[in-house]
């Protein structure tokens, strides 16, 4: 019988985790090896566990999802990353893909999709859920493609951090940047999106789908 691939679980919600974890562990050949609760922890444990799939959240407190993408496959460009989110937005998985993620699955995905994305991702074999795929390819076909495309992963995370009313400061300590660099991600922001302030990068954020109003 062949060794059952070893997953990492990266979600702050411990009720979350339990419940892919009791799912996958139903499938001989997938296991649990190791959970984190913050992006922090899952960049620190990944060279221990050195797992073949991981499977991200985006939605985290502290460093978010996007964030710990981009210093995950940094610094170990061989990490097989599924993301694993609520957002069911075309935007998210464009951005979780650009920073290095081999797969996106919304949460609300049947456990099949689950199962057959871990072992897709674990093959080193892209998979987009295909709801979203065909939504992605449609919007290609189109006139224009958003201007929130324009944006780099780290843009993009800050750009959603500040629709939700975080300040520079707060997302230089939740990052670990200096709020000069946060400053210089918001200006660059702003020009990308021709927004003049933070209630604007809000009322973009709301009209995409990224947050409530």
């Amino acid at each position: 019988m062949s060794t059952p691939l070893r997953i990492l679980l990266v979600d702050d919600h411990a009720v979350v985790r339990m419940g892919f974890r009791l799912l996958l562990e139903t499938t001989a050949d997938l296991r649990v090896v190791a959970e984190c609760s913050q992006g922090e922890e899952a960049l620190r444990r990944y060279p221990e566990i050195l797992p073949d799939v991981v499977v991200l959240d985006l939605s985290m407190e502290g460093m978010g999802g996007l964030e710990t993408l981009t210093r995950l496959r940094a610094k170990h460009p061989e990490a097989r990353v599924l993301v694993l989110s609520a957002h069911e937005d075309t935007l998210h998985p464009r951005h979780a893909l650009g920073a290095g993620a081999l797969g996106y699955l919304t949460k609300r995905s049947a456990a099949e999709a689950l199962i057959d994305a871990i072992r897709q991702v674990a093959a080193g074999k892209p998979f987009l859920e295909p709801a979203l795929a065909q939504e992605i390819a449609l919007q290609n076909l189109g006139p224009a493609q958003s201007p929130l495309d324009a944006l780099s992963p780290r843009e993009f995370e800050i750009f959603v951090m500040l629709a939700r009313g975080q300040s520079v400061n707060e997302i230089a300590e939740t990052l670990f940047i200096s709020p000069r660099t946060a400053g210089t991600h918001l200006y660059n922001i702003k020009q990308k999106l021709g927004a003049g302030n933070a209630a604007e990068l809000t009322l973009i954020a709301i009209r995409h789908g990224l947050i409530t109003a």
